[in-house]
């Protein structure tokens, strides 16, 4: 017999609360509080979910410095047509750029770290993304 099961990516911080809002905006979702003050989830309107947990040691991830590893990031896809509007919103919702690259043509990939300094990548995916 197989028990039903699913996953959640869980990202630790110093205020869950502030992060949980950063990509609740960021990815057109909500935010869900349960009885556990140190954890919340961010899910959206296709289901996906993320979790934002407290951690009172937190630092956050040093990449892409060599001496650190990267150990998770978020790959967001936008239609290749949003692009700009999606780094517009993340930078001003308080995503950081994180890796620069030559502005002159398209491109397709952008990293950034979010307000507790997890790394997350916008990618281009062609044809328009459903509102």
């Amino acid at each position: 017999m197989t028990t039903a099961k699913t996953s959640v990516l869980v990202l630790d911080c110093a205020e869950p609360e502030d992060l949980a809002h950063f990509y609740a905006k960021l990815l057109d979702a909500s935010v869900h509080r349960g009885t556990d003050p140190d954890f919340v989830e961010v899910i959206g309107t296709d289901g996906n979910r993320i979790a934002i947990r407290r951690d009172h040691g937190y630092a956050p991830p040093s990449w892409p410095r060599p001496d650190d590893s990267q150990q998770a990031h978020l790959h967001i896809l936008v239609a290749e047509e949003d692009m700009d509007e999606a780094e517009r919103e993340a930078v001003s919702l308080g995503a950081r750029p994180i890796e620069a690259r030559d502005n002159s043509g398209p491109r397709d990939v952008r990293t950034y770290a979010d307000p507790a300094g997890h790394s997350f990548t916008l990618a281009a995916r062609e044809g328009r993304t459903s509102r």
